[in-house]
């Protein structure tokens, strides 16, 4: 209803023509009639916010709004019932000039602006929409051998489900029966289908593409992998970064000053422009309207949600617009090398038996049972060295942070970890035995060690190689500025080797989480912006002390909880992604920003009237507020942009 009646008294108020059919005296009573109901009704909302603004001290956009509706508005209503109460200088020769129309126009282009922004928003958020569409309602849940679907809300944690070639995987797990390829695309951004097998995890919302598998459920409502991306991309979309709490204050005090201007221009207008008291109010409403702050109210949240939701296609999950911000300023990236730079999947070299007192049955039953608690990626290769039903029960399992695990097996308290983890149990090893190891780790093998507290009983050498697109990813970062930085728990000569075929140039070996805290502070003691990426429970401290923690999305929990970014995949393209996406979200908030200021710097002046005695031009308050929603059209639209980015 809205539109129509405003566009009856446009055509009013701009046909002169109409006035041989309309008395002067009554066309004013008409416009009154139809204007009111846009006013008061549509137009109720932004009155409501405008009052509510000056009686909280909390000045926005409406503040200017509602004060520019009403002033046009009251004026004509005033001016229409008691004519004679307006100044001469306001009349015309068809009568008193009213701006019924003007106020019209502000309502029903603010409601359009709104309409547009919530359409924008949500499109936006169609990253969001394509993930929630990716919950899926029900599941097959095998029980004593028999397939029944059921509600996915009936699903426990541990239950058994299938999942035939085709149907979507609705929920996290462990495959535990079959091989498959499966498209992990919308979850990881990885377009290439993942092979997956006994024992290879599975998310939730993905597509089994060939191959009926079995899983076993590792993860069930609120704490799915999907269920957690569309917390975290929802509570991103609704953060504000630094630049638009700048913009916020910006904006509280502009609209003081152009409350200030809009007074100074109808008492300017009345002194100098010979008491032209129609031409005053109507520079004066103009003021208010164009200056209206909807661009800059819009500026940074569009580019903050437009962000998030491209990001989130690409598997980048930012926690709030802060990390956005924070991530765009980074120079440096620290990062770990299993799981991150090689592919977190090694293959077993062999079991080298160092004590008598231990077979090799024996040394590959222990390890495998000491390493079905651990989270470490080495974990899930020694696992398989034995059939899960020779699992040995293992009491007191601990994580020594940054050096390995133990665990009781019967009396004994065995070991399995780095080199340090024996230095720390006192244990040495002898010069033959080092060179042995060093011409393991020069072919690219990784070594870790089981021992009791006394000796080392086996050396385990695995070997872990670097993702494929390792290499032009980490010139890529170089490229662009990134000085990229290896922080590893790995062998220093396994680490350089690494880092030689990347290039890499600083390298740190035989860290510890302490260790990895000290490098972080070590380059922010030089000025640097540091992001460290990392996985595990060791990498938590640095992730915290970093200017920027990203945690991989296959790493553990406290990593993840710690960090401002996660990412679906754990590589370091996700980590390249999420410093691009950062940086073009940060440029686009800028560029809507300086649009916002320059926008009103220049519409001010020229709704005020100033070029009016040299160049005859002259804004109505309703060609302002068209020009208001331009302004915030051309912001959201720049904002929409980022959607499309690569």
């Amino acid at each position: 209803m809205t539109l129509p009646l405003t566009l009856i008294v446009f055509v009013l108020a701009m046909g002169s023509h109409l006035h041989s059919f309309i008395s002067p005296h009554i066309q004013p009573w008409i416009e009154l009639v139809l204007a009111t109901p846009v006013v008061l009704w549509a137009g109720k909302p932004f009155i409501e916010r405008c009052w509510t603004s000056y009686k909280t001290r909390n000045l926005n956009m409406w503040s200017l709004i509602g004060v520019g509706v009403l002033a046009a508005y009251i004026y004509s209503v005033v001016a229409t019932i008691f004519p004679s109460v307006i100044p001469m200088e306001a009349k015309t020769g068809h009568g008193v000039a009213v701006y019924f129309e003007a106020a019209c126009m502000i309502v029903s282009l603010s409601l359009l602006g709104q309409i547009m922004e919530l359409k924008a928003r949500a499109k936006t958020a169609d990253s969001l929409k394509a993930l929630l569409k990716l919950q899926a309602n029900t599941a097959k849940l095998v029980q004593n051998d028999q397939v029944v679907e059921v509600d996915i809300g009936m699903v426990k944690q541990g239950d058994i489900l299938q999942i035939s070639s085709g149907e979507q995987i609705p929920l996290d797990g462990v495959v535990v029966e079959g091989k498959t390829y499966v498209d992990e695309a919308m979850m990881t951004g990885e377009p290439v289908p993942v092979k997956k097998q006994v024992h290879d995890t599975v998310i939730g919302g993905t597509v089994n593409q060939q191959g009926s598998i079995r899983i076993q459920t590792t993860a069930v409502g609120a704490n799915t992998t999907l269920a957690k991306m569309i917390q975290t991309v929802a509570e991103a979309q609704r953060s504000k970064a630094p630049l638009q709490r700048l913009a916020d204050v910006f904006a509280k005090y502009f609209v003081i000053v152009v409350l200030l201007i809009s007074v100074l221009t109808f008492a300017a207008w009345m002194v100098f422009g010979g008491a032209q008291f129609d031409l005053a109010l109507m520079c004066a409403v103009a003021v208010l309207i164009i200056a209206c702050p909807c661009a800059l109210g819009l500026a940074t949240p569009m580019s903050v949600m437009a962000t998030t939701g491209r990001a989130a296609q690409k598997g980048v999950l930012f926690k709030d617009a802060e990390a956005i911000e924070a991530l765009s300023k980074v120079n440096t990236l620290i990062v770990d090398k299993t799981g991150t730079l090689t592919e977190g999947k090694p293959s077993l070299k062999e079991i080298q038996l160092l004590s008598p007192n231990v077979n090799q049955a024996q040394a590959e039953q222990w390890i495998a049972s000491i390493e079905q608690y651990s989270s470490h990626p080495i974990a899930h290769t020694l696992t398989q060295l034995v059939p899960a039903q020779q699992l040995l029960k293992v009491a007191d399992f601990e994580d020594v942070t940054g050096f390995g695990v133990k665990g009781q097996i019967g009396e004994q308290t065995l070991y399995i970890g780095s080199q340090k983890l024996l230095e720390q149990l006192g244990i040495t090893l002898d010069d033959t035995l080092q060179s042995q190891l060093n011409q393991q780790r020069a072919t690219g093998n990784v070594i870790s060690f089981l021992s009791n507290s006394q000796e080392v009983l086996a050396y385990i050498s695995i070997h872990d190689a670097i993702k494929v697109n390792a290499q032009q990813v980490i010139q890529q970062l170089i490229d662009d500025g990134i000085e990229v930085v290896m922080a590893t728990g790995d062998h220093e000569q396994n680490a350089q080797l690494v880092a030689k075929e990347l290039g890499i140039q600083q390298v740190y070996g035989n860290c510890t989480p302490t260790e990895k805290l000290d490098i972080v502070k070590k380059y922010q003691a030089q000025g640097k912006i540091v992001a460290m990426a990392g996985d595990g429970i060791n990498d938590a401290p640095a992730l915290a002390q970093a200017n920027v923690g990203i945690a991989m999305g296959n790493g553990t929990d406290i990593a993840k909880q710690t960090a401002q970014v996660t990412l679906v995949k754990g590589d370091i393209r996700g980590a390249a992604d999420a410093l691009h996406m950062a940086k073009l979200g940060v440029r686009n908030m800028k560029q809507n920003l300086a649009f916002s200021f320059v926008y009103n710097g220049l519409g001010v002046p020229v709704a005020a009237g100033i070029f009016y005695p040299l160049t005859g031009l002259l804004l109505t308050p309703m060609f302002a507020a068209v020009a208001m929603s331009l302004s915030s059209l051309s912001v959201v639209l720049n904002a929409l942009r980022l959607q499309k980015s690569k």
